[in-house]
């Protein structure tokens, strides 16, 4: 029998699993990628009698490999704010899913334990662009704006850390990150005694994301905007953070920053306007290899023929 954690790269996902994990010591076996490697658990080599937890990757895209591993007789914990489809029933499966625009993993992680590691909670919600949430979360721990401030930043850079195309993209590979933010029960102590790391992870984003507001939008009404970023390791890392900025610097907009690829594909980041968070799973299930949530979602492998179309069903999209 073996114990297996298999979790989302992203500061949502790493932030689950800090927190049950601090909740539930015990070593494992950690299956994870950069932010878009979603379809993990085919990847885990599940075996009868495994003890699995899956945390901030859609059941939907993984449900053949979950459906295996429960007639094999793994017993699963899985939790997730994206849209399920259908969920297996199984008496092995154990599914904490909740689709709600203000709800993230870290979040029904922290109900499940009941508030013990809140603050980590607090950091994958902000990492999630979840700001309400996160300071309503954080709202009875009484933290100075100061602290509240460090925690943003934290869950950002974490979230940031986790774009990329490969691994080889990131400043640090999201076991390793995890292994390093999981030894503390406090991100303040994270950020203490693991300095070099956070400031590693900050002075690289302060730097991407300079590069990426130097980009002027390729196209922008009052409702949408469309940015196209070059193919690099700079492009690729500052996406999916720059189009959380860009979200709460202009609420009534949708945007779509969509960013060359190696192979001659794009990738594709959706932010849904903050004022109406809905829709971007919705359009990107459009696309091949799209998908995601209601307010942000994305598309992995958009084909170049398939660009113009894109930009065009976007900009009809939200300016219904």
């Amino acid at each position: 029998m073996a114990r297996i954690d298999i979790f989302n790269g992203d500061a949502d996902g790493i932030c689950a699993l800090t927190q049950i994990r601090n909740a539930h010591p015990a070593a494992s076996r950690l299956v994870t990628g950069v932010k878009r490697d979603i379809s993990l658990v085919a990847k885990a080599g599940i075996e009868p009698g495994d003890q699995v937890t899956v945390l901030d990757i859609s059941l939907d895209k993984n449900r053949p490999a979950i459906v295996a591993a429960l007639a094999k007789g793994a017993d699963i914990f899985y939790a997730d704010h994206h849209d399920p489809g259908e969920i297996p029933d199984d008496p092995r499966l154990t599914a904490l899913i909740d689709t709600a625009p203000d709800v993230c993993t870290s979040i029904l992680v922290n109900r499940h334990l009941e508030g013990r590691f809140v603050e980590w909670a607090v950091v994958g919600a902000f990492g999630d662009n979840l700001k309400a949430s996160a300071r309503s979360l954080a709202a009875p721990l009484g933290l100075s704006d100061e602290r509240l401030d460090l925690l943003d930043r934290l869950g950002t850079c974490i979230n940031y850390n986790g774009y990329g195309a490969t691994l080889e993209d990131l400043h640090f590979e999201p076991a390793e990150l995890y292994r390093l933010v999981s030894a503390h029960r406090s991100p303040f102590a994270f950020i203490e005694h693991d300095a070099e790391a956070f400031e590693t992870l900050e002075a690289g984003f302060l730097d991407d994301m300079s590069k990426a507001r130097g980009l002027a939008p390729a196209r922008q009404t009052d409702r949408t905007a469309v940015l196209l970023f070059p193919d690099e390791p700079w492009a690729r890392r500052s996406s999916g953070v720059f189009s959380n900025e860009l979200a709460n610097a202009a609420p009534a907009r949708a945007h779509a920053v969509i960013t060359e690829r190696a192979d001659g594909t794009y990738l594709v980041s959706v932010r849904a306007p903050l004022e109406n968070t809905t829709g971007a799973s919705e359009l990107c299930r459009r696309f091949p290899t799209g998908g995601g949530r209601e307010a942000a979602a994305g598309i992995n492998h958009l084909p170049a023929e398939q660009l113009d179309t894109f930009i065009a069903e976007f900009t009809a999209f939200y300016s219904r």
